[in-house]
């Protein structure tokens, strides 16, 4: 028998180790990799369970602690299904037949109303018969009749009807469409202009649906719904929020108007605009559209100037109003420091009108009003339409500034009348230089027509600062400091006065189409 020898016994036992140890790695790497996958995906789990409850925050799954995070809640924005059918049998169509002659003889002329405001070119507001304004190219014919419409609500069950002036002005017919397809003719009780509100009313009937004005004044913030007949759809509800309050348009001294960014559109002239609980908050009145529709700017005529013009329309046919009988301007940073005085508050009376009731009681020009019944006043407008609301012959406290001393001044208010103003101009020219400010002026008496005081503006550098000041051709400066002006030496030497006193400005009067203001003129320039 042959022997297998030692060295091939000792190969083949090697062999066999080397074949279990390889068994028993890929045994250890088969269970290694089936671990990883398990832990792989144990972790891909816990990345989609976290990413789901923290994308809504915009968080990250990793690296933030259980602490910190929100816990995922979700949002839900208001449905108002339930309010709009509430509300929505209150809110009417107003169709019109306005006659357009008489509307051109009291315009006048083809001015924008919105002329020297950030508004002048964008406004498309509803102003005028149709409640749409001119088209380009159109022209203002005598004795033609056009038709309009816009919106409006009922405030009572016996028919009164809360609109726009400018829907109704004007309006021959007047005729109300509801909501549930009734139409009605309306007759004008009354109209403010200077509001822009008309109450107009539909006999016959004391179960109209009507609802009620806002006593709270509406928040930053808050959702309202509008509703009207924009472009003749008929009832159209919009939701957006208030997006500003106070706002001035320059449509009128008393602007006070709620900006709004439901969509509101030509046609929603007169209607409302409702809070969550129902409420009439405001009355559509203009947008701001630079294409012409809705960019998401509307503005409304707060709920509380509603509350107080419509019970006097009901009652008068008209607005009375309170009359002070002053031209007034606000207080700039570089009139508050020509006059001393330590805020930019209060309203600075340029010229006290001739038998007015401020000129009686001793108001002068100069004199800043800061108080009102010992309530402060904010400015201009604040005061404007506070002495308004207060309506004629209250007796009334100010408080003024005179020559940096406090004083109380005693008056009884007059009732304010349209006045129009007259325009007054002035051709011929001299040859004062004014210096670096840019202005040629000459004295009132050497110009035809200015008068006997003061200095006539007859020219203005456009690169000087007196244009950046915003003196035009034709004004006339009367005083500058305390001091009367007759000739460009006296404007110099109140100029110098000002300087000696260590005042970096100095007050101007200036008179433009009969009514004055005061620029705060920089000594140094001058």
């Amino acid at each position: 028998m042959r022997k297998i020898p030692a060295e091939a016994g000792s190969a083949g036992d090697v062999d066999d180790h080397a074949r279990r140890a390889t068994q028993s790695r890929f045994k250890r790497h088969l269970l290694a990799g089936v671990a990883t996958v398990a832990l792989l995906a144990a972790c891909s789990a816990y990345t989609l369970h976290a990413y789901s409850a923290d994308a809504h925050l915009g968080g990250t799954p990793f690296g933030a602690s259980s602490a910190a995070r929100v816990p995922a809640t979700p949002i839900s924005l208001p449905g108002f299904a339930d309010l709009v059918t509430a509300v929505r049998p209150a809110v009417v169509s107003v169709r019109v037949n306005a006659d357009a002659a008489a509307h051109q003889v009291a315009d006048g002329d083809d001015s924008n109303p919105f002329e020297g405001t950030p508004f002048e070119k964008y406004f498309r507001e509803f102003r005028g018969p149709n409640g749409q304004g001119m088209m380009p190219g159109q022209g203002r014919q005598r004795h033609q009749f056009v038709k309009g419409q816009g919106s409006g609500f009922f405030i009572s069950p016996d028919g009164y009807i809360v609109t726009n002036n400018h829907v109704v002005d004007h309006a021959v017919k007047v005729e109300v469409l509801t909501d549930s397809g009734a139409t009605f003719d309306a007759k004008v009780i009354g109209t403010d202009a200077k509001s822009d509100l008309a109450l107009i009313k539909v006999d016959g009937h004391t179960d109209f649906p009507f609802v009620k004005l806002a006593t709270a004044t509406p928040q930053i913030g808050e959702w309202v719904v509008a509703m009207g007949n924009p472009f003749g759809l008929g009832g159209t509800v919009t939701a957006g929020i208030v997006s500003a309050q106070g706002r001035d348009i320059g449509s009128g001294p008393y602007d006070d108007y709620i900006q709004i960014d439901a969509p509101v559109n030509r046609g929603n002239s007169g209607g409302p605009t409702f809070n969550l609980k129902g409420e009439v908050i405001g009355v559509n009145t203009a947008i701001f559209s630079p294409s012409g529709g809705s960019v998401g700017i509307a503005f409304d005529v707060p709920a509380s100037t509603v509350a107080s013009v419509i019970p006097q329309l009901q009652k008068n046919g008209q607005v009375s109003r309170g009359w002070l009988g002053v031209q007034i301007q606000p207080v700039t940073g570089e009139i508050a420091e020509s006059l001393g005085l330590k805020t930019q508050t209060g309203a600075l009376v340029s010229e006290p009108q001739a038998d007015g009731p401020a000129a009686k009681a001793g108001l002068k020009a100069g004199d800043v009003i800061t108080s009102l019944d010992a309530v402060e006043v904010k400015d201009p407008r604040d005061l404007a339409r506070r002495i308004a609301a207060l309506g004629p012959d209250k007796a009334v406290a100010l408080g003024i500034i005179r020559d940096g001393k406090e004083q109380t001044i005693n008056l009884k208010l007059g009732q304010l009348t349209d006045q129009k103003v007259r325009k007054t101009s002035s051709k011929d020219e001299s040859d004062h230089q004014l210096g670096s400010l840019g202005l040629t002026v000459a004295p009132a008496a050497d110009v035809e027509g200015a008068g006997g005081k003061g200095l006539v503006v007859v020219g203005v550098d456009p690169n000087g600062k007196a244009a950046e000041l915003g003196f035009q051709q034709g004004d006339i400066i009367l005083k500058a400091g305390n001091r009367a002006v007759m000739s460009p030496g006296d404007l110099a030497a109140a100029m110098s006065e000002a300087a000696a006193a260590g005042r970096k400005n100095t007050l101007i009067m200036v008179k433009r189409d009969q009514a004055q203001h005061y620029v705060a003129v920089p000594v140094a320039v001058s």
